[in-house]
């Protein structure tokens, strides 16, 4: 077999796919159109003469035989990615830098424990500094350069120019102390009106996803209060008869700082949100800025994914 006649960006292909297992979110991150990442994945699975990636219920699923090539053509792009990264003169972890990343508490709770032991100890010279991202895309900030990445699970109609990486999925789940009246009951539509609850808002806006969707069944629950963050709830919730919907990601980190909460699920439809970090285009090239996307990738997605399910 003569290398000569392969394309060894089909490797790259198979790797982003194989960590995105969606076509969208691959597409977004090789700068391809969806019909020409399809026409390349149409040449890697005849390079393979298997479909290697197939459709489930959500984005895609890998075949037995792409999950066993995986490890090779992992290690293979890796390779690559780092031998061009040596020989392009410079160092740019060893480079003194500020890295801005806006976000919210508990996204920084998930990741800077983590993060900041990778910077330490492959970049010692960046500086990483975490802004609050009020509840909207800091569409401004992210085109000056005053901001490099914006990770949260409310990102809308994002403007061409800026690129988009899906972390995780989460589910919505109800967080309440074992002490509440209904922690020995199973919730449904009628109790969980009934209770009193508490919601994060970081607008000010007490009227969210969870009163938008019960006001569509004419249904409307008791809101006492709106707090500005998802981690101060923990501990309201520990000292009151209150209910909190919130996503199991942080349902998981109020029951580790407080384990008398109990996590029960959601008696409302809810889609379930896609935690995801964005970047401007501006940026998108830049090697320090395309590490540090790949370490959050990685450290974010490891996180959410290792969250026990609600019970």
């Amino acid at each position: 077999m003569n290398i000569k006649n392969k394309d060894l960006n089909l490797l790259l292909l198979f790797k982003v796919l194989y960590e995105e297992l969606n076509v969208s979110s691959a597409a977004t991150r090789l700068n391809l159109s969806q019909p020409a990442l399809s026409h390349k994945l149409n040449k890697l699975r005849h390079e393979f003469a298997d479909p290697l990636f197939v459709r489930a219920a959500r984005g895609l699923t890998p075949t037995p035989k792409a999950i066993s090539i995986s490890t090779d053509i992992l290690h293979l792009v890796s390779s690559l990615e780092g031998f061009y990264q040596h020989q392009s003169g410079t160092d740019f972890l060893a480079q003194a830098d500020r890295l801005v990343i806006y976000s919210t508490d508990y996204i920084e709770s998930l990741l800077l424990p983590n993060l900041l032991a990778v910077l330490t100890e492959q970049a010692p010279q960046v500086q990483l500094v975490m802004r609050h991202t009020q509840g909207t895309l800091p569409k401004q900030q992210l085109e000056r350069g005053d901001c490099d990445l914006a990770i949260a699970g409310f990102y809308r109609d994002l403007p061409e120019s800026f690129y988009q990486q899906k972390l995780q999925t989460e589910d919505f789940v109800v967080v309440l102390r074992s002490q509440h009246p209904l922690a020995q009951q199973q919730l449904n539509l009628d109790n969980y009106c009934k209770a009193r609850h508490i919601v994060t808002t970081l607008t000010g806006d007490l009227d969210g996803l969870v009163d938008q969707e019960l006001a569509k069944s004419g249904l409307k629950r008791q809101v006492c209060a709106g707090l500005s963050g998802f981690l101060a709830p923990a501990q309201v919730l520990a000292g009151n008869d209150l209910l909190l919907t919130c996503l199991k990601s942080v349902a998981d980190i109020a029951q580790k700082a407080n384990p008398e909460l109990l996590i029960k699920a959601c008696p409302v439809r809810l889609p379930a949100v896609q935690i995801s970090q964005v970047w401007h285009s501006r940026t998108q090239d830049d090697p320090l800025r395309r590490w540090l996307r790949q370490q959050i990738h990685q450290l974010l997605t490891d996180s959410l994914t290792r969250t026990p399910t609600a019970s």
